[in-house]
């Protein structure tokens, strides 16, 4: 397939992905990186780019749109005073410990393992949404200590696996500890800057066989796809937060968790070869 034909294709798959990941994210305040890494997936295999570290190219991409869209959400957040700078102190450090040792991890695994991690993980948050309980709590305040010590690092260890910013497991784990909920996504836009800096800067040393590579590939971060997806995730983000006031955020929610469960039970079966 003659290069111009490719990326006309690449071009209007991934304008259609970024301004869903955009409406969603306003709409359900989740993350745009739990839809875009399996949409980056279809697309990158459907233009025939697949081998052992598709998933590598996934979440590098994925992690590179989030610094754009969680520094954008943070400083809009902290206008309004919503951001809990207190909290992003004591938790940035440990988290970005956590992204950092998620891209070595992610490097040396196989697409399949990496798929079987996104699906099982992605299931994981896919019940929280669809059956958790504002009112749940593990505690009244955030843990510190050796708790804190703990957690940090996983939430970004487990948000590189996936390819996710900070809320898919900040905003559960800050309600679980009693932060407001508007408190929570303010501050979990935060994690997720932390959480994705490092990890893009790693994935840019990152060796990509050429024939695996879509063009203008850089390390693992497809230019092209950020470029892309970050220009329209910021034009309709907005429409999602505006749907947002117009509709059933509670009973949407449940709708997504269900799609989710159903991306996430996907991508188990590929990474079986079922």
């Amino acid at each position: 397939m003659p290069e111009t034909m490719l990326l006309a294709q690449m071009l209007g798959l991934l304008l259609v992905i970024g301004a869903l990941a955009g409406v969603l994210a306003g709409l359900l305040g989740v993350g745009g990186g739990i839809v875009l890494v399996p949409a980056f997936f279809y697309v990158f295999q459907t233009l025939g780019y697949g081998g052992p570290q598709l998933m590598q190219l996934c979440l590098a991409t994925s992690l590179a749109t989030i610094i754009i869209t969680s520094l954008r959400s943070v400083l809009a957040h902290n206008k309004k005073g919503a951001v809990d700078w207190d909290i992003l102190r004591g938790w940035g450090p440990g988290i970005a410990v956590g992204a950092i040792v998620g891209v070595l991890v992610a490097s040396a695994l196989r697409t399949e393992a990496l798929q079987a991690l996104f699906g099982v993980l992605g299931m994981v948050i896919g019940a929280y949404l669809g059956l958790g309980k504002s009112e749940w709590r593990l505690g009244d305040v955030m843990p510190k200590g050796v708790k804190r010590a703990v957690l940090s690092p996983s939430v970004g260890f487990l948000s590189v696996l996936m390819g996710i910013g900070g809320g898919s497991f900040g905003v559960p784990l800050m309600s679980l500890f009693n932060t407001p909920i508007h408190r929570a996504v303010a501050t979990a836009a935060g994690f997720g800057v932390v959480i994705a800096v490092p990890s893009v800067l790693g994935f840019l040393f990152l060796d990509i066989a050429p024939e695996h590579r879509p063009p203008f590939t850089v390390g693992a971060v497809n230019l092209i796809a950020f470029a892309i997806v970050v220009t329209m995730t910021m034009i309709t983000a907005p429409w999602g937060v505006k749907l947002a006031h117009a509709m059933d955020t509670k009973q949407l929610k449940r709708v997504f968790a269900v799609f989710l469960t159903l991306v996430a039970l996907n991508m188990l079966r590929k990474a079986l070869g079922l």
